[in-house]
């Protein structure tokens, strides 16, 4: 494709964005024209990965497989312990220990992840890796349930700055165009890890203690990021930030290597740009106690903080993790012969789900699919609720180990879960997680350390309740109860979620001006949409 000498800029594309859409174009900085930022938009459309890009993408995914590992694993470990740990087995507030301890662990590490905006992204993921690698070990050789809790927190603390970090670092690092999809990518580790922690489970269910293998070898894939994150590159807003031009520079031309020299100065001028108008719009919110104050003085933050908060929370309030950390559990209590195998089959229809979003999370847009997803979601828990109900009617509602129930019911809760997890991956178990492209550069890591925090908070309180909620009001009226937040959650999304694919990270705050941006992000996306196509009818003739 012929590509435009930079010193032809401003006669590349005639007329403005504001006399096309009346959409406001403010010059970044004062420094980019409406021409060349047109120009920008031209060569948003060229991009495309390299060598490089998925290097640096899957080196940071294994943060993503940690995760879905360690999610993972601990169901068959329950399992698997019996009288390891000092008692003949296990209760169920011992259960909900160990599996809160990763939990509030997680919810502290997500905190934590926000020194990012000055420690730079990388340095955070070797720390996660090291307290990861930590956790997996201790887990391994403890004799105690209150040494495995404090194990399994620490474990927690690592996933939890892992799980803020890597998407953010990602998205950083990832071509406009493609940015959704490899967060996506990272998510699709998740889900991976998730399979593959089910198959060492059920590789080690018959093994005596092997349940410590099944936690010890997550310190395999951590160990090898950390060797791996010695060759990664800083992320190249945080190298201009430090004044480091050169090195940004560097990064960029390996980022966008299809790219002319022109075309990687002007992105770099655009970035360069922004971060400027970041620090001169925070001049004197220089401490974080500021920043942070910040994240709800500004309306623009906030409304970014909102939807970020928001989306994490519905991601846990749904009920999914619960599953995924109690599923052989449950499989095994209403009489499913092979629960751990069974158990393979979610997270393999996870996974597999997760591929179908990386594929068009960028194409039909987040806003789309989460909208369509989550009444998929809603189906999935109202006809496993009703399932349960007409299950356990023999048994007072309740789930009785030993009982016999029908297994024709039994294959009815395992169809509905399959639906209900087939519609969390495509949709909300990936969409969440692209919550860094909401805020500017000053408070990404703030904004982003929230939001996961937000995520780890959710999910204490629906892992710390499930077996007693289960107990209370019978899973019948558990899942029921899911199923209710879950349309709560839809109708959030129809509300206040808009659609930013396409739009660069410095674009996005125009989204929040002047609201949560529904209609303001389909008309950006439209014109830049617009750009594109007539730029390439102009090369056709």
């Amino acid at each position: 494709m012929p590509r435009l000498p930079y010193s032809d800029a401003e006669n590349a594309l005639p007329g403005t964005l504001e006399a096309k859409s009346g959409v406001e174009i403010d010059d970044v900085a004062g420094q980019i024209s409406k021409s060349e930022y047109e120009y920008a938009v031209v060569v948003e459309g060229e991009e495309r990965t390299t060598w490089f890009v998925w290097l640096l993408v899957c080196c940071c995914t294994i943060s993503g497989l940690l995760f879905g590992y360690d999610t993972g694993v601990i169901s068959g470990a329950l399992v698997n312990i019996r009288g390891d740990l000092g008692p003949f087995e296990l209760s169920n507030e011992q259960k909900e220990f160990i599996t809160s301890a990763t939990m509030l662990g997680a919810l502290l590490g997500g905190l934590a992840a926000a020194m990012s905006d000055w420690t730079g992204r990388r340095p955070v993921l070797g720390i996660a890796d090291v307290i990861f690698v930590a956790g997996a070990i201790g887990q391994a050789v403890s004799h105690t349930v209150w040494s495995m809790i404090g194990c399994r927190f620490l474990t927690g603390v690592g996933i939890g700055l892992a799980s803020c970090i890597a998407p953010l670092y990602i998205q950083e690092l990832s071509p406009t165009l493609l940015r959704g999809r490899m967060v996506v990518l990272n998510v699709s580790m998740i889900t991976l890890g998730q399979v593959v922690a089910y198959g060492i489970d059920a590789g080690f269910a018959n093994v005596r203690s092997g349940w410590r293998w099944m936690v010890g070898l997550g310190s395999v894939p951590a160990t090898l990021q950390l060797v791996l994150l010695v060759y990664l590159p800083e992320s190249p807003r945080v190298l201009v930030r430090r004044g480091n031009i050169d090195a940004a520079e560097k990064v960029l031309s390996r980022i966008y290597a299809f790219a002319s020299r022109d075309q990687v100065n002007l992105k770099l001028k655009v970035l360069h740009a922004s971060v400027k108008e970041s620090i001169v719009s925070t001049s004197d919110s220089t401490t974080f106690c500021r920043r942070f104050r910040s994240m709800f003085s500004n309306p623009i933050n906030r409304r970014a903080l909102v939807i970020g908060c928001g989306m994490q929370a519905f991601q846990q309030l749904c009920g999914f993790n619960t599953l995924m950390y109690y599923s052989a559990s449950v499989f095994q209590e209403i009489g499913l012969n092979q629960p751990t195998a069974v158990g393979l089959i979610i997270s393999g229809t996870n996974f597999l789900f997760t591929l179908f979003a990386l594929k068009y999370i960028d194409i039909v847009g987040r806003r789309r699919i989460m909208v369509f997803s989550a009444l998929g979601m809603v189906f999935g828990l109202t006809l496993a609720s009703i399932a349960f109900h007409y299950m356990t009617i023999r048994t007072s509602g309740n789930l009785v180990a030993g009982a016999s129930y029908p297994q024709g019911w039994a294959i009815i809760v395992l169809l509905s879960m399959i639906i209900f997890v087939a519609s969390y991956a495509i949709g909300l178990g990936n969409v969440p997680w692209q919550q860094g492209e909401l805020f500017s550069f000053d408070v990404r890591g703030i904004g982003a350390s929230l939001s996961t925090a937000t995520n780890w908070a959710a999910n204490l309180l629906i892992g710390s309740t499930y077996l007693s909620l289960m107990s209370t009001i019978t899973p019948s009226g558990a899942f029921g109860f899911y199923a209710g937040l879950c349309l709560l959650g839809w109708l959030f999304c129809v509300l206040c979620f808009p659609d930013v694919s396409g739009l660069s990270l410095e674009e996005i705050q125009r989204v929040f001006k002047a609201g949560y941006g529904i209609k303001e992000s389909d008309k950006l996306r439209r014109v830049k949409r617009e750009i594109r196509e007539r730029r390439k009818a102009e090369l056709s003739r």
